[in-house]
């Protein structure tokens, strides 16, 4: 009886994650204390964010809030930080908590609307260069004032709703009624060239979708949640915030739509492939009687989530109220006129957000031991040593290096924190500092993309039940990645360095 239980509690401990991984945290938590009791808080301070990145770069294997959680919990007994300091961290940070419990939540009601939007353009642009364009820059404008991860959410519908309507219709099913569209089995065999091109097909779309969602996000304060957290350090609203970044985020939106048309053109990387024209007439075939099913109830309730979206555009580039407020807004006004009365449909708008959100406050956990052990002081003090036309470069080149293994806000949420804390502590002006805050909120946005770790849309992606369906695995989306990551991260740092 003994020996079973000692089983399942070893089966239960981070569930399905491997033996190896969960051997790992163990040897982590006994490490920790080891450390601490050996060579000293410093050491052992290190040593933990070291694991913290390990459970972010093995999100894969687990997701981070409970491996991470478990360590920052012995911090915490430990007495490596304190309750105290993990409070006020949060507090300092709550508007970007705001955001996203409220905003992510608040974009979910407009999802009918953006996947109408979406729908639209991939069967109405035959150009596979143009779609892609559009494709990405969709994703960047709306990424800009909405939320990355619910616009990659949107994407990801998408092309799960319309390769399930293929798959279901090659296999001989009704595309309207529930079957099994991730085996091929029963598919003829005179459809599986057509599927091959149509995953294809999808990956490219994907993936350019994933991009525009980061060359957007840079630029406006509520892009990415580190955004918002360094406009907050920084007193920037939203039009300040673009204004302060567009010297930056500007040009390399420009070299990365090019980017992308150059991809599809020359179809390098896994890009270029076309839609398969008995694929189009599938679903366009699909979409002409969807649309003629649309009740006059659906057609007003995507005419008040249209409105909703100008006024959050309108409140948000007037910054009438902090951004998670506006989200709230927003729930209120979409569920209030379309019929959206039931607790459970609130519910589950939230359930996106809430891990993330949680995971968050475990990031202010580790930034609370780098404060109380003061671990990233000799760091900060070695670039402010550096000339100050090299300040930039540097901390845009370390931010990128770190996001692209970790998580970019982990990074932001850090490095904004230890420069603001050598701006109150006089050893630069404010102009400076300024451009600090601009060199991290770009080196965390544009070289992140090099990795599905460094962006939370591309891990979302990977993740999602879209990804095995297209046989797209984490290398093929890093080789997929690699000529951005290369045009957003090279213009970034050169326009940090020079022209900022």
């Amino acid at each position: 009886m003994s020996g079973s239980m000692a089983q399942a509690f070893a089966h239960n401990f981070l569930g399905h994650s491997p033996r190896w991984y969960k051997a790992s945290i163990l040897g982590f938590l006994i490490l920790n204390a080891l450390v601490l009791w050996t060579v000293g808080p410093v050491a052992a301070g290190w040593l933990l964010v070291l694991e913290f990145i390990f459970t972010l770069a093995m999100a894969l294997k687990c997701y981070p809030l409970m491996p991470g959680g478990l360590l920052l919990i012995e911090a915490l007994l430990l007495k490596m930080t304190t309750p105290q300091a993990l409070y006020d961290e949060l507090v300092h940070n709550f508007p970007v908590i705001l955001l996203l419990m409220f905003m992510v939540a608040g974009i979910h009601f407009m999802k009918e609307l953006l996947l109408f939007m979406f729908s639209r353009l991939l069967l109405g642009v035959r150009s596979k260069a143009l779609l892609a364009l559009m494709f990405c820059f969709l994703s960047a404008f709306l990424s800009a004032f909405l939320d990355a991860l619910t616009v990659t959410a949107v994407i990801i519908s998408a092309a799960v709703g319309f390769y399930s309507v293929y798959h279901r219709v090659a296999s001989g099913n009704d595309p309207r009624q529930d079957s099994e569209y991730g085996d091929d089995q029963h598919l003829p065999t005179l459809h599986h060239a057509d599927l091959e091109q149509f995953r294809a097909f999808l990956r490219s779309l994907l993936m350019h979708g994933a991009v525009g969602t980061a060359l957007g996000g840079v630029c406006t304060l509520v892009g990415e949640p580190q955004n918002l957290l360094i406009g907050h350090e920084m007193g920037w609203h939203f039009s300040e915030f673009f204004l302060k970044v567009a010297p930056v985020s500007l040009p390399v939106l420009l070299a990365g739509l090019v980017t992308c048309v150059l991809l599809e053109k020359l179809r390098w990387f896994g890009y270029g492939t076309l839609l398969p024209d008995n694929v189009r007439a599938v679903l366009a075939n699909y979409a002409a009687e969807d649309n003629a099913d649309r009740t006059s109830r659906e057609r007003a309730a995507l005419i008040v989530q249209g409105l909703a979206a100008l006024i959050l555009i309108g409140c948000l580039a007037f910054h009438v109220a902090e951004v998670g407020l506006i989200g709230l807004m927003v729930i209120v006004l979409i569920t209030a006129f379309t019929g959206i009365t039931d607790e459970h449909r609130l519910g589950t708008a939230f359930k996106d957000a809430m891990p993330f959100t949680a995971l968050l406050v475990v990031f202010f956990a580790v930034v609370a031991v780098i404060h109380d052990q003061q671990l990233f002081t000799p760091l900060i003090q070695w670039v402010l040593a550096l000339p100050a036309d090299q300040q930039p470069g540097m901390l845009f080149i370390a931010n990128g290096l770190l996001s692209a293994i970790s998580d970019n806000v982990f990074v932001a949420t850090i490095y904004i924190t230890e420069v603001k804390q050598a701006f109150i502590s006089g050893h630069m002006n404010r102009e400076h500092f300024e451009t600090l805050a601009i060199a991290i909120n770009t080196g965390t946005n544009l070289p992140s993309v090099a990795t599905p770790n460094g962006q939370a849309a591309f891990l979302f992606l990977l993740t999602s039940a879209i990804a095995p369906l297209i046989r797209l695995s984490y290398g093929r989306m890093v080789w997929m990645a690699l000529p951005y990551t290369v045009v957003m991260g090279v213009l970034g740092w050169y326009a940090v360095s020079y022209w900022l």
